[in-house]
């Protein structure tokens, strides 16, 4: 591939991003036998792979957060980010591609995983991050690769540049030829690929195919446009040079073949990355660092080892970098490294410093988290990407198994957000639940696998509490009387309420009306602390709203009245209130936003109707051909699971978000119905 030995760029991190199940984690363990780093590929089936080596990767036999592994090849040193492709588990690609130099996004020839690629491709895009395609088992492929390209070109904002193309043997691929390079290559099961004669129909190919790569590297390269016209062949050279200029600089997107099982195609892509591929100071520069002299680096993951305390991995930017140095953080927070070590496959190994493009593992940095920029300078440093997670699509109501782990449970829950700041906690104050929010029902799942396995916690799980509510309709005046004699000063509280409906959404309103002193002043608080007690459960079980209360009569006693009396004998008035008021149930409803490709829509707007939802309408995603986005009105209770089924429609792809919108009204059966189910729970 042109020369071998160019000048080197230091350390290189290469992330490994692709649709679920497109072959990352076995393109990984290709790459490192290949390379030499370890004896041979391990199998992600058989549960011996490097990448999926956590218990929950190898139990649902798929990737649940990202693989660093190191390697060489040429003298080059790299560090590959598998990252994993579920986009419940996306916040871990998201969170690291930033400080990568490159991407090679592993992709099939199928038309159901497109969705997913453009999701993939519009993160890389976004952030600018230099990315080849790596077309993956190929050997399977039962399409042309021109039409496989046309498949796969609408998810891309860059051309798809074809790199090479596959020689056929009948009806399958026993090769390819580099269309740069201008040879053909056998490939051998687990051995280097063999150069052979390129020679007839494969001629008269790979010169068409070079020749469409060369027109579209030439739509940005004048000299090379004049020599197409001219009908004079480029240099050699200065097509690899445009190949390599025109990746960095986001113009076009290479695509190379192979199969990832049979390790084909893996040197190729190596010899790519080493040629085309930024260094770590090009991407410094993407990210906006200014030259320092200090150490820069980019915490991208955030691990709590069971015995080992907490890891952070990162990418070290610029300068050098010595065990025990103290770092500012740009969150204004500050550490002292304890222990610097190199991912390598599934050992770690020590060492004493790391230089500009390495990819470390930094101990104990306990007040640094996910995100963070360090510098080994006296001040703290700007932020140089900032990751926030996706809104959340699913959640669960968790609580200790055993009470005395409540605390444990608190403290793991702290961990595993910092590890993974895509789940999200929130305290229920009424059922005094954690509300665990996520990513989708795979997502949860995993993070309770962590809780039980790694932290030590067994956790309950169930759906979390619906925030119904009550309201009334009618107006109402009632007396509630608190009176209590038992030797010495006894209890007396006598209050006149009016209870009326308020507007919908206007919240509770007390006033008072008392005349002639009938309950003194300093009793006015607590008649109101009374009513707010009487009304945190109505008559049909839930917090009642929308309620205005008037305080216009009452009498006192001057020995046996107090503020608990008074209390008390307003709340009695409205528990005896409530019930006369027809109170009518009250659930709340959201506006959903769903984003989907167009073609599963239909499916979307059935889904919706199936959920009580109604359709506000729908219309193009500004900037993203070939989806739509759908809005809708939806109560709480049906929000639940829809993310599982809007999943399994969209073939993994859709989202949604959603906001709180209002209380209606519930009646009739749907309402008999929840209130019986609510008194069994209690």
């Amino acid at each position: 591939m042109g020369q071998d030995v160019r000048s080197p760029r230091g350390p290189r991190c290469i992330a490994l991003v692709g649709p679920f199940q497109s072959g990352k984690t076995t393109l990984l363990e290709a790459i490192l036998a290949r390379t030499g780093a370890i004896p041979r590929a391990g199998s992600v089936d058989a549960g011996t792979s490097i990448g999926d080596a956590s218990a929950e990767a190898r139990r649902h036999k798929m990737g649940v957060g990202l693989t660093a592994a190191t390697t060489t090849f040429m003298g080059d040193s790299y560090t590959f980010i598998d990252c994993p492709g579920s986009v419940e588990f996306a916040h871990d690609m998201r969170a690291a591609i930033p400080a990568v130099d490159a991407a090679v996004v592993v992709c099939e020839a199928d038309e159901r995983k497109l969705p997913q690629l453009q999701l993939i491709l519009r993160e890389l895009e976004d952030l600018g991050v230099p990315r080849f395609l790596f077309l993956n088992k190929i050997d399977r492929a039962n399409k042309r690769i021109r039409e496989t390209l046309a498949t796969l070109q609408p998810a891309s904002r860059i051309p798809l540049v074809l790199r090479q193309i596959p020689i056929w043997n009948g009806d399958l691929i026993a090769g390819f030829v580099d269309l740069a390079l201008e040879r053909a290559f056998v490939y051998r099961e687990h051995k280097a690929s063999e150069v052979v004669a390129l020679e007839g129909g494969d001629l008269d190919r790979e010169k068409e195919a070079r020749f469409s790569m060369l027109e579209k590297l030439a739509d940005h390269d004048d000299a090379l446009m004049e020599q197409l016209l001219e009908d004079i062949p480029p240099p050699r050279d200065a097509v690899f040079d445009d190949l390599a200029r025109e990746l960095r600089e986001g113009l076009i997107c290479p695509v190379l073949l192979g199969s990832a099982t049979r390790e084909n195609g893996v040197l190729r892509l190596m010899k790519a990355l080493r040629h085309e591929s930024p260094g770590v100071t090009e991407t410094a520069k993407r990210l906006g660092a200014s030259s320092p002299k200090d150490a820069l680096a980019y915490v991208f993951k955030t691990i709590h080892l069971q015995h080992g305390g907490k890891l952070s991995l990162t990418r070290l930017l610029a300068g050098h970098l010595d065990d025990g140095a103290t770092l500012q953080s740009s969150s204004g927070e500050a550490g002292r490294a304890s222990g610097i070590s190199s991912p390598n496959c599934a050992h770690d190994t020590k060492r004493a410093s790391a230089e500009a493009g390495d990819t470390v593992a930094l101990g104990k940095l306990d007040a640094i988290k996910t995100g963070d920029t360090l510098s080994s300078g006296k001040v703290a440093p700007p932020a140089l990407a900032s990751v926030e997670p996706l809104p959340p699509v699913l959640a669960i109501a968790i609580s200790a198994a055993d009470r005395k782990d409540d605390v444990k449970l608190g403290q793991a829950l702290l961990r595993l957000n910092e590890e993974d700041p895509s789940l999200t906690m929130v305290q229920n104050p009424q059922t005094h639940d954690i509300v665990l929010w996520g990513q989708g029902e795979m997502h949860l799942r995993v993070a309770l696998e962590r809780l039980r396995e790694r932290f030590g916690v067994n956790v309950k799980s169930q759906p979390p509490t619906i925030g119904y509510q009550e309201t009334i309709r009618k107006s109402i005046t009632q007396r509630g009387r608190h009176k209590k004699q038992s030797g010495g000063h006894g209890q007396f509280g006598d209050v006149v309420l009016e209870v009326k409906p308020m507007p919908r959404g206007g919240g509770f309103e007390f006033q008072e009306k008392v005349v002639g002193g009938a309950v003194p002043r300093n009793y006015i608080g607590a008649v109101e602390e009374g009513v707010v007690d009487g009304l945190l459960r109505g008559p049909l079980g839930f917090p009642v709203i929308d309620v205005h209360v008037t305080l216009t009569d009452g009498s006192y006693h001057s020995v046996d009245s107090s503020d608990l009396a008074f209390r008390t004998a307003a709340r009695i008035g409205v528990s005896e209130a409530l019930p006369q008021c027809q109170p009518v149930l009250l659930e709340p409803i959201h506006v959903v936003e769903i984003v989907c490709p167009t073609d599963a829509t239909a499916k979307i707007n059935a889904i919706l109707s199936g959920r009580r939802g109604q359709i506000l309408g729908f219309d193009t995603r500004e900037g993203w051909p070939g989806w739509d986005r759908v809005r809708a009105m939806m109560p709480e209770a049906e929000i639940g699971e829809l993310i599982v089924e809007l999943r399994s429609a969209t073939a993994g792809a859709g989202s949604f978000t959603r906001q709180f919108d209002r209380m209606a009204e519930v009646t009739g059966r749907a309402a008999d119905q929840i209130i019986a189910a609510h008194r069994v729970a209690a």
